[in-house]
């Protein structure tokens, strides 16, 4: 099970990308998205560079729907690829992604052709051995799974310094910008069920997301310190895995580590080594169909730099 941090983005002399193996369901199996550039006169995976600032999450949907008109929910992490350009380093991080809707396809400056092809169709049509390697990968694993969020709550101040009942201390004014950007980057992975502590921190933290996506959020006593065990939050954690929809779940850091090593001692993975959140941060899960399973597992914190 590949655990993925995203890689240091503040060197000078690496130049960052991402994109996506976005397929779906053909006839005779899965089908990958190539496309044609007509300035380098190659196919390969919709892709393009970050813009200053951008998250790597979002810089991957962007580019996958600004290149091939299709919007992708992004699912396991796949390897990032590294190769010379323009004396330069290009690091690319890629995601296998389910075409979720699409327009129809516009040629444009960067790629003048989109074509779906059958799994062995896109090795021949392929024009660099990374891609080659890449789509390779892709095979090897499942396609299709769904996002398991552990989400640690935003920013709220100092507790020593709040007078009221702990359970009302709310996000500070970094943890609600924390909270706007956590909107943005959990939608990357498609609609899910949001599930939160029964803290105003926690609740406070996944607002803009229940807002922007207009779903109901509950709260869970197995999930709010103070009111839960380890074993108790597990328990709840891995009824919600075998419900089998994806989910997110706003805790605390007291709680973000007991989740992630029970979740993968339950089903049977490498614990991370360090399976803790800095505020504001979490985990996805990339669950597998059917049997669970964890077909990948990446942390990501809100702010570029730190992703």
């Amino acid at each position: 099970m590949p655990q993925h941090d995203p890689p240091d983005t503040g060197r000078d002399d690496v130049i960052r990308a991402a994109g996506a193996v976005v397929w779906r369901e053909g006839p005779d199996g899965p089908e990958v998205a190539l496309v044609h550039r007509p300035k380098y006169d190659d196919w390969s995976f919709p892709k393009g560079k970050l813009k200053g600032g951008e998250h790597v999450l979002r810089a991957a949907v962007r580019e996958v729907e600004e290149e091939t008109g299709v919007v992708p929910r992004l699912g396991r992490r796949l390897p990032t690829s590294s190769y010379p350009k323009d004396g330069k380093t290009k690091r690319v991080d890629y995601w296998a992604a389910r075409a979720a809707a699409s327009s129809a396809f516009v040629p444009n400056g960067e790629t003048d052709r989109l074509e779906w092809l059958p799994i062995a169709d896109a090795y021949e049509r392929l024009s660099y051995s990374h891609d080659v390697d890449l789509l390779r990968e892709f095979e090897a694993g499942p396609p299709d799974t769904w996002p398991l969020v552990i989400l640690r709550h935003g920013s709220a101040g100092e507790k020593r310094e709040w007078e009221g009942p702990d359970e009302l201390r709310p996000l500070d004014e970094l943890g609600r910008a924390e909270a706007s950007l956590l909107a943005g980057l959990l939608r990357s992975y498609g609609p899910a069920r949001p599930i939160s502590s029964a803290t105003a921190r926690c609740l406070e933290t996944l607002l803009p997301y229940v807002r922007r996506e207009a779903v109901r959020i509950v709260t869970d006593d197995a999930f709010t310190v103070g009111a839960t065990s380890a074993g108790e939050a597990c328990d709840r954690l891995f009824e919600l895995v075998t419900d089998g929809a994806p989910v997110i779940v706003s805790t605390h850091g007291e709680v973000v580590s007991d989740l992630v090593t029970g979740l993968c001692k339950r089903l049977g993975e490498k614990v991370p080594d360090d399976p803790s959140l800095r505020k504001g941060s979490f985990w996805v899960a990339h669950i597998t169909a059917g049997e669970p399973g964890i077909a990948a597992l990446e942390r990501h914190a809100p702010t570029a730099g730190d992703s």
